[in-house]
């Protein structure tokens, strides 16, 4: 039995038992990890996965057994390599930063400079996209720790640990009749033309039950997943934004005002999410505890550990 038999194994049952993209995922061929899953197979005196003719169809409940065990053996390679490094290099390596727009935009640039200050020998890379495959790279190694606010409770394979709360502001352009409304109600919101974020975005999932709740329609006439650019179209007159608060700044953002909108759509929790299992590196509880003083190593670990619910962290 191999490691390589193991990853040609667990990468064929992430990619919906397609061999072909499993082989381009690892950079191999298609002949190859079909033999190789073949051998294993034998050497094991099971089949993982059920066949059509040359497609596979299924995970058998054997193989079930098996990906899971692979799955662990896997991570605690990984976390083996994780530990040599941090030990042979000592405060070097990478960091793998998963995020969206607005968490790098607005959140994490003082927390950056702080750690790139701490550790100039680590290289940091922030991978900006949508929540879902922020926890998706996360999930698979890809990326160190997400950062987000929607999708990462719907990962089984993270520990989510909350880290601060944001609330929603409206934003008009100066003289809007909007701005007379003190505070503002969603029933007045409707009446005109919205500009917010994409669906799996910074609370959209809050901004949409708001209105569900009061039986009220929004005319969401344009969605984007950076602040920056609703702002932009506001500022046009196209309608009006409904953001994160701390997308915007007075000084900077000239031209429009904000409203609070905590009343209406509540406050949201952002989440840092980490692969159950993994070995954290000294530097990884650095940018944690970095990003939110809170979750120190001894918080983290417990967490990690499962001894202690992450809902039980007080923000």
């Amino acid at each position: 039995m191999k490691l390589q038999q193991l990853r040609y194994l667990v990468e064929v049952a992430r990619r919906g038992l397609n061999v072909s993209e499993a082989a381009e995922a690892l950079y191999t061929s298609q002949p190859g990890i079909s033999k190789q899953i073949r051998l294993l197979e034998e050497e094991l005196g099971v089949t993982v996965f059920q066949r059509g003719g040359k497609r596979l169809t299924a995970i058998t409940e054997p193989g079930r057994a098996v990906l899971e065990i692979a799955e662990r053996m896997l991570r605690e390679a990984e976390n083996i390599r994780r530990v040599g490094e941090e030990y042979a290099d000592g405060d070097s390596g990478s960091l793998v930063i998963a995020t969206t727009h607005t968490q790098a935009r607005y959140a994490l640039p003082a927390v950056v400079k702080s750690f790139v200050d701490r550790h100039p020998r680590v290289r940091l890379s922030l991978h900006q996209g949508h929540p879902t495959q922020i926890a998706e790279w996360t999930s698979k190694g890809e990326a160190d720790i997400a950062i987000a606010t929607e999708a990462l409770e719907q990962y089984p394979q993270l520990v989510m640990l909350p880290c601060y709360q944001w609330v929603h502001c409206v934003i008009a352009p100066d003289g809007h009749p909007i701005l007379a409304e003190k505070p503002v109600s969603l029933a007045a919101l409707v009446r005109w033309p919205l500009i917010t974020y994409d669906s799996a975005f910074t609370g959209r999932s809050r901004i949409n039950k708001a209105f569900e709740l009061a039986e009220l329609t929004p005319n969401v006439v344009l969605t984007a997943i950076d602040a920056d650019v609703i702002k932009t179209y506001v500022g046009l007159g196209l309608g009006l934004g409904i953001i994160a608060r701390m997308a915007f700044d007075p000084t900077r953002d000239t031209g429009l005002q904000a409203l609070p909108a905590e009343h209406l759509f509540g406050s949201n929790t952002t989440r840092i999410g980490l692969r159950r299992g993994t070995h954290l590196r000294r530097y990884e509880y650095d940018f944690i505890e970095l990003f939110a003083s809170h979750l120190t190593r001894k918080a983290v670990d417990m967490a990690m550990a499962g001894t202690r619910p992450a809902d039980e962290y007080q923000l």
